[in-house]
């Protein structure tokens, strides 16, 4: 990162933190998922990646605490020498689980810092989606060189895709496409039907989906939203994460066949030179696991997706700035400007509610807004509560800059109530 970058970078943080609407400490003598104490005073929390609500279910950590119990707090030595019985108990619930081959990292970044430089080889072409997570992006620096072809595709736009499929096969053995199953600032979904279409249709073409925020609420068993809505492909490889919906912590890495899942276990770097996970994460994972191949999966599945489908209605309802209707548990309500963004988030947590006020340099400069995450935790009438405060401050604070609504459709290039694939 270049230093003047960095330097307003820091300087953005820097003042957001002073003003308390980000990097704030909780107060909280204990959490139970559902609120959060900030400089005193008792907040609804909406900032929350937990969708299945897991954290403080009672088998997680009666299932922590023995693990403590049996194996102490670390069995601190490399996988590549030794490792707890508990990993082998973890990746073949994972396994069953998502139907496939399923190794277990450190976390999800340390997962495809191992993979990546292992799967990508000479004369392959990787294409990056615009808005893949930023740790699939630093996977991709580590593995490219001179014979490694590295672009960066314009978010979802499977047309170029395809194109540039066609162009780039002339010359490369492979295509990678990289993407995430649901994009973790405005929560919308990959494009599954277009790229089962290109997967069938281009047998050099494969794909790598980090469906970290598709965990657990969607599909069979919890598998997330790739395997729910692709389904599986010899072409595919599909990570996760635990320390989302599993209310735990690590990756999951999931793969075609036993053949991969062995190469990465014993070439990826994080599973020679990191250390391990502590006991107490891998028996809050097992018991996680244990929930998600269990009938209840499902009970928990339909209480989240009926929160996920009133909020979309009645912000649709209140003519909020959603900047995509997609059915997630992520959503992203428009702001524009910056500081109309960070005293949006000052208003509502005046009035006991935190969000995730979102600005420059994750959004562009005048496409602030604020970052709202659904979990079992919350109530409709949480929900309604939260959006009618949200549309009050909004319009108050829009007047305050001679705006309205209308100037941050346009601010985002959307139409109202529409439903966008941003």
């Amino acid at each position: 990162m270049r230093k003047e970058y960095s330097a307003l970078i820091n300087r953005l943080f820097t003042k957001a933190r002073n003003e308390g609407v980000i990097q704030q400490p909780i107060q909280n003598d204990t959490f139970n998922g559902r609120d959060v104490i900030v400089n005193g005073k008792r907040q609804l929390f909406w900032a929350s990646c937990s969708y299945l609500g897991l954290e403080t279910d009672e088998r997680l950590k009666r299932a922590s605490i023995d693990a403590v119990e049996r194996y102490g707090t670390q069995l601190s030595a490399s996988r590549a020498v030794i490792e707890s019985g508990q990993y082998g108990e973890l990746e073949s619930l994972l396994s069953e689980i998502f139907g496939k081959p399923t190794l277990l990292a450190p976390t999800t970044s340390l997962g495809h810092i191992s993979v990546i430089p292992i799967i990508v080889h000479e004369l392959d072409a990787l294409i990056m989606d615009q808005k893949v997570h930023n740790s699939v992006q630093n996977a991709i620096l580590m593995a490219r060189d001179e014979k490694i072809h590295v672009e960066t595709l314009n978010h979802n736009r499977m047309d170029f895709l395809e194109t540039r499929i066609q162009i780039l096969l002339q010359k490369y053995n492979r295509v990678w496409y990289f993407l995430d199953g649901v994009y973790s600032m405005f929560g919308d979904l990959a494009p599954y039907d277009d790229l089962k279409y290109l997967l069938n249709k281009y047998p050099n073409f494969h794909i790598y989906v980090d469906d970290a925020h598709g965990l657990g609420w969607a599909g069979k068993n919890g598998a997330g939203t790739t395997i729910r809505d692709l389904g599986w492909h010899p072409n595919l490889i599909l990570t996760t994460s635990l320390a989302k919906s599993f209310a735990s912590c690590g990756g999951a890495l999931v793969f075609d066949n036993e053949e991969q899942k062995s190469l990465i276990r014993n070439c990826g770097s994080s599973f020679i030179f990191s250390g391990p996970i502590q006991p107490a994460v891998l028996g809050a994972s097992i018991a996680a696991a244990k929930i998600y191949l269990s009938d209840e999966i499902y009970t928990i599945q339909k209480d989240v997706n009926e929160l996920i489908t009133f909020f979309i209605d009645y912000a649709n309802q209140l003519c909020l700035p959603l900047i995509t209707s997609a059915h997630s548990p992520i959503f992203y309500i428009g702001v524009g400007k910056l500081e109309v963004g960070k005293k949006l988030m000052r208003f509502l947590m005046a009035q006991g509610h935190f969000a995730t006020s979102m600005g420059f340099p994750a959004v562009p400069m005048n496409n602030s807004g604020i970052r709202v995450c659904i979990t079992r935790n919350h109530t409709k009438a949480d929900i309604k509560e939260f959006l009618d405060l949200v549309t009050e401050g909004l319009i108050m604070l829009l007047h305050e800059v001679d705006q309205d609504l209308t100037d941050v459709y346009d601010a985002f290039g959307i139409s109202p109530l529409a439903t966008n694939n941003i």
